[in-house]
């Protein structure tokens, strides 16, 4: 959507540097067994960001086109895969990815996809996959949702620190919900895992991860110097030694759409 697109300006940098990084082989090997994933399928990594998905796909020896419309991402991408010829950087959107139809075997969207505009998206994805393609939704974070009463309270008081100080992070904390119900978006064959994990960051690890998202307010911005002394108050608060630990959470989707011609 066209305000989403620019919501990462500024911010490129810190997204590659502390952003964690998608589990290669535990994806991998389940798109192998769900999809018949190989080396010879042409995959577009839509919302490709800085290519923290794309490498994933790299690294199974794909040749991927990454799909990118900001324009500080898509410096951070060229710079990163400048030597790369298996990656071809596309400046397009999800919704109007430029690619033919009919195109590519693989379909993979990361982070960036519950900022997509899901209807015009989705259609996009459909026309741009070949007979029988599939798409993969892969994101990991922050488990905001953990039931562990060894880190609730420390979660709670996140929400409501970027609840307070944050720019507009009740409205885009609703847009995760989409991992939640993302099997209504397909009507062919579907497969889902969640992996949990633990991360565990120092002071500028955290510090750069919380810049990275969009809701955090930036130099210039009325709320950035009162967010920074309250984010610096809630990691002494909850660190251990100079190291935060939070839970995480790992999805990995797999769907296809059915064919328009096969029955429901």
């Amino acid at each position: 959507m066209p305000d989403n697109t620019h919501r990462f300006t500024g911010r490129a940098l810190d997204y590659d540097r502390y952003r964690q990084r998608y589990p290669s082989s535990e994806v991998l090997s389940r798109l192998r067994a769900w999809c018949g994933l190989t080396p010879a399928w042409l995959v577009a990594d839509i919302g490709a960001g800085t290519g923290m998905l794309a490498e994933v796909f790299l690294e199974n020896g794909n040749r991927v086109l990454a799909i990118e419309p900001n324009p500080d991402m898509l410096g951070q991408l060229r710079a990163a895969f400048a030597a790369t010829p298996q990656l071809e950087v596309i400046d397009a959107t999800a919704e109007a990815t430029t690619l033919p139809d009919a195109s590519v075997d693989l379909v993979a969207a990361g982070r960036a996809f519950h900022w997509f505009d899901k209807e015009r998206a989705l259609a996009e994805f459909r026309r741009i996959l070949k007979p029988g393609g599939w798409v993969a939704l892969i994101a990991v974070d922050r488990d905001r949702d953990s039931k562990d009463p060894a880190f609730r309270p420390q979660i709670d008081a996140y929400e409501e620190m970027m609840s307070t100080h944050g720019t507009d992070y009740t409205r885009v904390r609703s847009g995760y919900r989409t991992y939640d119900k993302v099997e209504m978006l397909f009507d062919g064959e579907f497969h889902h895992d969640e992996l949990p994990g633990l991360r565990q960051l120092d002071w500028p690890t955290f510090r750069g991860h919380t810049m990275s998202l969009s809701v955090s307010p930036q130099p210039g911005h009325p709320n950035h110097e009162v967010f920074l002394r309250e984010l610096r108050r809630y990691f002494d608060t909850y660190a251990s030694a100079g190291i935060f630990t939070t839970p995480t959470l790992c999805w990995i989707t797999a769907a296809r759409f059915r064919p328009c011609d096969q029955p429901a």
